[in-house]
């Protein structure tokens, strides 16, 4: 089970990986919106900012999110590890129900080509 220190770097690699991208991933990802990933498995949330092409983390939380924040993500410590080294298909985990992503309608839009 991958531990909390390990789940936070794989999102600070996860915010590099989006900060090199280029063309269509990083026009996706060049907005700002409140961010959260509830890391199920240890229960605990990282909350922050998906702005200027990075994840900004701003706080560790034990338990689910306090605030509903703008894009909402939910899986297991291992799933978001194995999602950062490409181990891991994001959209086929979300499809099948592995990993939980809630946004607006226009915020969807725009991250599919992250997807």
């Amino acid at each position: 089970m991958a531990t909390i220190t390990e789940c936070r770097a794989a999102l600070d690699r996860l915010s590099d990986n989006l900060a090199r991208a280029d063309g269509e991933v990083r026009g996706a990802a060049a907005f700002d919106r409140t961010l959260s990933c509830h890391v199920t498995d240890l229960d605990t949330t990282f909350t922050g900012r998906l702005a200027d092409g990075r994840i900004q983390v701003e706080s560790t939380l034990a338990g689910p999110p306090v605030q509903k924040a703008q894009i909402r993500l939910r899986m297991t410590g291992d799933d978001l590890v194995s999602m950062v080294d490409g181990e891991l298909n994001f959209a086929k985990a979300w499809a099948s129900g592995r990993v939980g992503l809630e946004a607006g309608f226009r915020d969807l839009l725009r991250l599919r080509s992250l997807l």
